[in-house]
């Protein structure tokens, strides 16, 4: 994500300039005709009753939606800043008021192997339930719903803008979509009604139950793997890691698209061990024809002092997948490296080339290497 940094800024201009809460100027038109207000309103919330959770005594309430289950006091909220006990009632402030809104490139989420070369509607409510040290949508993330700018928008609304633009897919993204949970689960149910597709671009850390109801609806999705060691997310996200993996496994399972993202840090997570061993996960338990996307590190919000990833880091992480047998392996957040482009696992032809977020199809037809016929993974149409 490029950042552009000026002197005297304002709040909202900062969050508009990282491109975190603007609406895409095509976008704009169609919302006055429905009567949306053009400007996004600092702090708009429709609050209504939240789902998973169980009353406990002394008016507390503990959440189920996510593996931390917080035990929440009256007044209070949960971890994600958006679920709140309201005496004895527990509600959420993320339902119908986005604070981003944007027609991105699929190759962004990142998916490869997802109708490349289309765009998708993508959304995000402030909040989530991380705290990752190196977020670079903190501004939004670790911010209350009261305190971003947002949208007025129903989830009937963001479906007739996906097939108003003609996008193929909805994706749930920039935050943790799984803290709105309820926006998201209404809009994907309306989304799959209207042959519009859903993309999950998730952390992974959800409870077993809500997943398993939101996941007819979802079409592909994208979950940060963010290292192989549960010290390292307690340190660095502040969760755990067992529930991500039983995450990826249940999307799998249950027949969703799925690929990872492995963001490699600095010292923090690039150790060959843990490499490896995310690797050898990865082939065991989800597959060889798992998409891995192995990104580049750049200094953001609490770890602005470590350095970028050394290309040649990247270089040996995407050797020791190959070595584990995965078949696509991605460099992401890198110019100019042969591993953003898609090859034939089999014959070694070039597929899919990539510049940026524009593609270029070589020898991919109805799925498969034109050249040497292979089924290649994916969704194509």
């Amino acid at each position: 994500m490029d950042l552009f940094f000026e002197s005297l800024i304002t709040r909202r201009t900062f969050l508009q300039k990282c491109g975190l809460i603007a609406l895409t100027s095509s976008i704009l038109p169609y919302l006055n005709r429905y009567g949306a207000a053009q400007d996004a309103r600092l702090g708009h919330v429709k609050p209504r009753p939240a789902m998973y959770y169980s009353k406990l005594k002394g008016n507390k309430i503990q959440c189920q939606l996510c593996p931390h289950q917080c035990i929440v006091p009256a007044g209070r909220r949960g971890l994600c800043r958006v679920r709140e006990n309201r005496s004895g009632e527990y509600l959420t402030y993320a339902y119908d008021n986005p604070c981003a809104l944007h027609i991105d490139p699929i190759e962004k989420k990142p998916l490869y192997h997802f109708l490349p070369g289309t765009g998708s509607l993508s959304l995000a409510i402030a909040g989530c339930n991380f705290t990752c040290l190196n977020c670079q949508n903190w501004e939004i993330s670790q911010s209350k719903p009261e305190d971003t700018f947002n949208y007025d928008l129903s989830s009937e609304r963001i479906v007739e803008l996906a097939m108003l633009h003609r996008t193929p897919t909805i994706t749930y993204t920039y935050t943790e979509p799984t803290v709105f949970f309820e926006y998201m689960l209404d809009t994907a149910r309306r989304a799959k009604e209207n042959g519009v597709l859903n993309i999950y671009r998730s952390n992974g850390y959800i409870n077993e139950e809500p997943l398993l109801e939101l996941i007819p609806y979802l079409d592909g999705a994208n979950v940060d793997l963010k290292g192989y060691d549960n010290d390292f997310y307690k340190r660095i996200t502040g969760g755990r890691l067992e529930p991500v993996l039983r995450t990826l496994k249940n999307l799998k399972a249950q027949g969703v698209w799925l690929e990872i993202t492995n963001l490699i840090i600095p010292t923090k997570n690039d150790h060959d061990s843990m490499i490896q061993q995310l690797c050898k996960w990865i082939f065991d338990e989800l597959g060889a024809d798992t998409p891995l996307h192995l990104s580049r590190f750049y200094p953001h919000h609490r770890l602005s002092n470590l350095p970028p990833t050394p290309i040649h880091t990247l270089k040996k992480a995407t050797k020791t997948a190959k070595d584990a047998g995965l078949r696509y392996v991605y460099i992401g957040n890198v110019a100019g490296v042969d591993e953003l482009h898609t090859y034939c696992p089999y014959c070694r032809k070039l597929l899919i080339e990539r510049q940026g977020y524009a593609i270029k199809i070589h020898g991919l037809v109805d799925g498969k290497c034109k050249y040497c016929k292979n089924i290649i993974p994916g969704q194509w149409r």
